[in-house]
């Protein structure tokens, strides 16, 4: 059996410091210097970004100012999601080697298996959909995901308790084309609550969490004790959010090119999500990449290898463009649960088709 996970229980935090609270607690991990650990997650009324995603694309901003919604921008990748009281995160920090599974998505399977043997103790038959949702006859009651950072992995997830589909619409901008690969009509279609399967038998957030644990013994065989967090996490996360990840910079890093005209755009939609890929065109022929931004639902790992990839892509030719995508993977590890290095290609491609005459 691995060694026991601390579970703790951070109490509501505003939705930024979570994501702090996050990125604090891979850093201390990989130190050494904090153990495994199962953390619940409470946020208030928030809309949460993925790492690579547009902002303006995924949120309407002007609603969540009107109605004091807080917006945030994860450390994972993924889509775009609504969170209150309502809904219940999770997440585990853990070695690489605690589960026994090197590969990413075996990972997220395992994990996601788990979450479903705990929400079936509460009487939903929820199964694992790969490549990261648990769903209850085809409807998402909990979206997943996460990424290693060297040897620490954060896997992390979310259980639909109660929702007011009307304010998660106001707050997203859910693609057509994404409900469609789901059969579903509308993002109220798509998900489930266990508010809606249950009635008036709703469990607690609390029963909630201890059927989530047993989930979690019984198919990972992990064992537990409840703690707190370390003063060392709470500092080290409150500097995270000055610096970085509570400043409106860090959540609109990625947003739509203030000269959008000038950039050529080209998406690839591949099983596990899209990528849209900008392309500004510099040279007297303009045929010289001088600019490249990857965005999209997808998860890698770790998560700057795709702005390691876009510095790489300056200055090519366009006509070389494509292959150097394929090189550049081959120098550096992927770790992804969504997509491979020739979606990353094809969504470039699309582009320079668009925008090269080479």
């Amino acid at each position: 059996m691995p060694a026991g996970f601390r579970v703790v229980d951070a109490g509501l935090r505003e939705g930024r410091f979570n994501i702090a609270l996050d990125q604090a607690m891979i850093g201390l991990h990989e130190a050494g210097r904090i153990p495994d650990t199962i953390r619940f997650i409470h946020f208030p009324p928030t809309a949460l970004v993925g790492r690579h995603q547009v902002l303006g694309r995924e949120l309407d901003l002007a609603y969540c100012r009107r109605n004091g919604i807080g917006v945030a921008r994860r450390v994972t990748g993924g889509g775009a999601i609504y969170m209150d009281q309502g809904q219940l995160g999770w997440a585990l920090v853990f070695h690489r080697r605690t589960l026994g599974l090197p590969a990413l998505g075996d990972v997220a399977g395992a994990i996601c298996e788990a979450v479903a043997a705990g929400l079936g103790r509460l009487g939903v038959d929820a199964r694992y959909r790969p490549r990261n949702d648990i769903e209850v006859e085809g409807r998402k009651i909990s979206g997943t995901g996460g990424f290693f950072d060297g040897d620490t992995l954060i896997y992390q997830g979310t259980v639909l308790v109660d929702l007011d589909p009307e304010r998660m619409l106001s707050v997203l901008k859910v693609p057509a084309g994404k409900l469609a690969r789901h059969g579903a009509g509308s993002a109220a279609q798509r998900v489930v609550t266990l508010r809606e399967l249950l009635g008036s038998a709703t469990p607690s957030i609390e029963t909630v969490q201890a059927a989530l644990l047993e989930g979690f013994r019984e198919r990972l065989a992990l064992d537990w004790h409840a703690d707190t967090l370390t003063e060392g996490e709470l500092v080290l996360a409150q500097q995270q959010y000055d610096e970085e990840i509570g400043t409106d910079e860090f959540v609109s890093e990625i947003d739509e090119p203030q000269d959008a005209v000038a950039f050529s755009v080209g998406s690839h939609t591949c099983p596990g999500g899209t990528i849209t890929a900008f392309v500004r065109f510099e040279g007297a022929t303009r045929n010289r990449i001088g600019q490249v931004l990857f965005t999209g639902d997808f998860f890698v790992a770790p998560p700057r290898v795709v702005f390691d990839l876009e510095a790489s892509l300056k200055g090519l030719a366009a006509g070389v463009a494509g292959p150097a995508v394929e090189r550049f993977f081959t120098r550096h590890e992927l770790s992804a649960l969504t997509v491979q290095a020739e979606d990353f290609r094809a969504s470039l491609e699309a582009a320079l088709a668009g925008g090269s005459k080479t």
